[in-house]
């Protein structure tokens, strides 16, 4: 998040490049020649694009309407990482004492390293109850569950590694693609959020909510470009249906990597007038949401806040030698996984030097260099398993965090 959109819209990459670049790295989630038709089809969205005449209408709205539209007919559900500093009223009512933070990182199915390294904190009587918890993507479906703490860690270990995230990616189709707006359906990642997302997780969010707790789950607004912070405690507190769909909407909104998944049209209002607005993955635009944009900038934190944060990244931060086949697919594919590393690394180092600044606690995990890499580009459970117990040892051990970036 330390990274704004400006940045994005100065670098080289093409839209329709850097949209590749998260389709290809965010994702583990496809076999060798699935990830390799990803990658042309990647190539072709120019003719693809043509096809855009086939899809659903939407209903069109202003940049206007979207400056002021609510939703559930409500305001402060979510906050855009690029208002100003005074607009986020958690960092004021919540900071003034030392609070913990917990920042997770999207990373596909790399998350399952994230999971085995909060079950690790919790068997070695170490882990915190976080006052605030933020989740990108893969990180957008852990935050609830490791917001609520060690009683769901369980569950976690359970989605991340029984083999059940190989359900996501079932029955690919160009034709999603070329007349609708995703190789695969979101039904499974609808079905997946909401076995595991019920009254009974919206009603725990809603009472810790309640108590000062914040829960944060990012989502890319694709219509205005922005990154949307979505007060998931605050969703929670409606305690309607229509709260819980919502709630749900949008953990599954944080995951739907373009092109793979469609996205998620979420119901909105502006002077009187309904439309849809489209989400998708939060980690097209901030591949780990630390703290906004311009308190990052400012440089200083008000009053005499105290704060430790913990950023665990679902993913290797430190550059590793590979020697890349002379082949446009692969040149595109290690270049596009560059951009996606050094994006996440910028918004670490941004976020550790504002600590360094206002003497605040940084603790920093990730999956070292030397990590084994998957045998292939799929969810693949075996893969998983291990990681999961490779992040398990390290944090139940001690050696899960640092406190500077590599």
């Amino acid at each position: 998040m330390g990274m704004n959109g400006d940045w994005r819209q100065r670098s080289s990459v093409s839209p329709w490049i850097g949209l590749a670049a998260h389709c290809i790295n965010v994702t583990r989630g496809l076999t060798p020649d699935l990830a390799r038709g990803l990658a042309r089809l990647a190539a072709l969205l120019s003719i693809v694009a043509l096809a855009a005449c086939s899809s659903l209408p939407r209903t069109p709205y202003t940049a206007a309407d979207a400056s002021t539209s609510r939703v559930l007919n409500l305001d402060g559900l979510r906050r855009y990482t690029d208002e100003p500093v005074a607009n986020f009223s958690f960092e004021k009512s919540n900071l003034s004492a030392t609070r913990t933070y917990l920042a997770l990182s999207g990373g596909g199915a790399d998350g399952a390293y994230g999971v085995g390294v909060l079950a690790g904190w919790t068997a070695s009587g170490t882990r915190p109850t976080f006052s605030v918890v933020s989740g990108v993507s893969t990180g957008g479906l852990i935050a609830p569950f490791a917001f609520l703490g060690s009683r769901y860690d369980d569950t976690l270990k359970e989605v991340y590694t029984s083999g059940i995230a190989e359900s996501l990616l079932a029955d690919p189709s160009i034709v999603r693609v070329l007349f609708g707006s995703g190789l695969f359906g979101n039904t499974r990642l609808r079905e997946l959020v909401a076995r595991y997302v019920g009254p009974e997780i919206m009603g725990a969010v809603a009472r810790e909510h309640a108590m000062g707790r914040r829960l944060l789950v990012v989502t890319t607004d694709l219509d205005t470009q922005r990154t949307a912070i979505w007060d998931m405690g605050k969703i929670a507190s409606i305690g309607t249906p229509e709260a819980l769909q919502l709630f749900r909407d949008v953990m599954a909104a944080s995951a739907s990597i373009p092109l793979v998944f469609p996205p998620i049209l979420i119901d909105a209002e502006a002077g009187g007038r309904h439309f849809q607005e489209m989400h998708v993955d939060g980690g097209v635009t901030a591949p780990v949401l630390t703290l906004p944009d311009a308190l990052l900038l400012q440089g200083r934190l008000a009053g005499n806040a105290r704060l430790n944060i913990y950023i665990l990244v679902n993913k290797k931060l430190e550059r590793t030698f590979e020697l890349v086949s002379n082949s446009t697919i692969d040149v595109a594919s290690r270049s596009l996984s560059a951009i996606t590393q050094s994006q996440t690394r910028s918004v670490v180092l941004s976020t550790y030097d504002f600590a360094r600044r206002n003497r605040l606690g940084f603790h920093l995990s990730y999956i070292e260099r030397d990590y084994p890499a998957a045998p292939s580009e799929g969810f693949d459970t075996a893969y998983m398993r291990s990681l999961y117990q490779y992040g398990y040892d390290k944090a139940s051990a001690g050696r899960a965090w640092t406190t500077t970036p590599p």
